[in-house]
């Protein structure tokens, strides 16, 4: 039973601020392609005909060009002015495609840069409202709902080629058989499994590592995360340093940000194996398959794998 009546609820108004922290100032954020981010975002507030439901949602950005990214928010906002919620939700993929394929805004994308960013803090707004509508936490609401709910709640336009619908729904109903119940106790009990970037900033001195790798231990942290790709002996002396810290039972991965060249890449992460590094996090540009699939091929008998997808934003 829902919290509210979703058949009663409209969209009035859509709002975004652009808010913005000074991380520059002690390196926070730092990796090789962004040296001084102030770690911002465009925050989104999607006004609800009653009082008591406002969706929230943001999109992460660096500081400056925030406000091109609200700008965009507030290009899009007609889009979900007036709306019903339930007609929203009742076919949420439909809605995503219908705001992602705006027959005149796509032309700035489509999928892709200001404008996608600016529909990731509106969903996210959405997928706020709709919980809270539900009385639910977000991972609640996903967990509830069936197979067929789940899907309807995807846009399969490009992706059907890998994926079908149907094939969905299948996979889905399938894995429903299982004991889902006992996985979240499980889960409640364990935690879900996360790791830590805090330790790693480039721009950090070694003692501040050496306090937050010890900060992060106490924490229960046991996967961490350090940014490379400036200088290949400082990265090695730094990988030593957090392995040492850390010891050989916990995970240490590496992120080069969209540095490097492919041979570049190969070469680097070869004279960082010694240090046991779990993945290669985007270690080119995150375009590039075929060189991701090179990368991933040389690195594989090193027991090293490779990650990537901060800057996806549609499978193709």
């Amino acid at each position: 039973m829902s919290a509210f009546d979703m058949q009663q609820i409209k969209i009035v108004d859509v709002q975004v601020q652009d808010v913005r922290f000074p991380t520059s100032l002690q390196a926070q954020g730092s990796d090789a392609m962004h040296k001084d981010p102030d770690y911002s975002c465009a925050y989104v507030s999607v006004i609800t005909s009653n009082p008591d439901l406002i969706g929230y949602g943001l999109t992460f950005t660096l500081g400056r060009g925030t406000e091109i990214v609200c700008t965009a928010v507030e290009a899009l906002s007609f889009l979900f002015k007036d709306q019903w919620v339930h007609t929203i939700f009742s076919n949420f993929g439909q809605f995503w495609d219908r705001v992602t394929n705006e027959s005149q805004l796509r032309w700035l994308g489509p999928s892709k840069g200001v404008t996608h960013l600016a529909v990731a803090a509106l969903m996210n707004a959405l997928w706020d409202l709709w919980a809270k509508i539900e009385g639910k936490p977000l991972w609640r609401l996903l967990v509830d709902m069936s197979p067929e709910q789940l899907v309807n709640t995807l846009d399969f336009r490009y992706i059907s080629d890998l994926l079908t619908k149907e094939e969905a729904l299948e996979i889905l109903k399938h894995q429903r058989q299982n004991d889902i119940e006992t996985k979240i106790d499980r889960m409640k009990t364990r935690g879900y499994p996360a790791y830590t970037t805090a330790t790693g900033w480039i721009g950090y001195s070694d003692e501040k590592v050496i306090e937050l790798c010890k900060k992060y231990l106490a924490l229960g942290f046991t996967a961490f995360k350090i940014k490379v790709g400036i200088n290949l002996e400082d990265d090695k002396r730094r990988c030593k340093l957090m392995r040492d810290m850390i010891g050989q039972e916990n995970l240490l991965m590496v992120d080069a940000n969209q540095r490097w060249e492919v041979e570049e890449a190969i070469q680097w992460m070869q004279s960082l194996a010694e240090y046991n590094i779990y993945w290669i996090e985007e270690p080119t540009s995150p375009d590039d398959i075929l060189g991701h699939r090179a990368i991933s091929q040389v690195l594989e008998p090193l027991g090293i794998k490779v990650a990537s997808g901060d800057l996806l934003k549609v499978c193709s």
